[in-house]
């Protein structure tokens, strides 16, 4: 091995860890938005806790709490401030498509946060005053129970 090459293993061996090159980022560092999914159909989703329950899956009921806000971060609906979880049977068509996508997937006592094109929220009507048309919808979900 010649002189040089020695030197610059040497070199990296000592600076590559007293510099941190090569280190893995943390979850600060790599931004917020690090592990969130997108599927085909435009949904985004980053679980926040996996859980390791049952599995929720299309044909199953499911019952989660949830927090709804809009893209400026007002919220819409909560079923934590009711004090009352929610029951739905999953992939039937009882709630907006972005739920019955997004929940899809999670395990008992999972968290995940769900971002909802209006394509899979309420597109274009909107929903009462509280959602406005072609909203963006984010939902913050806890898997509660699978049966």
């Amino acid at each position: 091995m010649t002189r040089l090459r020695t030197v610059v293993i040497i070199m990296t061996l000592v600076l590559t860890p007293a510099y941190g090159w090569g280190a893995a980022m943390t979850a600060s560092e790599k931004g917020p938005n690090a592990d969130e999914i997108t599927t085909p159909s435009g949904l985004k989703y980053v679980d926040q806790v996996i859980g390791a329950g049952d599995l929720a899956v299309a044909g199953k009921t499911t019952t989660v709490h949830y927090t709804g806000r809009l893209e400026n971060g007002k919220k819409f609906d909560s079923s934590i401030d009711r004090g009352q979880p929610f029951s739905f049977p999953l992939g039937a068509g009882r709630v907006i498509k972005g739920w019955d996508e997004g929940v899809q997937g999670m395990k008992v006592g999972g968290k995940r946060k769900l971002t909802i094109p209006a394509s899979l929220g309420y597109g274009a009507r909107g929903a009462g005053g509280a959602i406005p048309p072609n909203a963006t919808l984010i939902f913050d979900v806890e898997l509660l129970g699978v049966w």
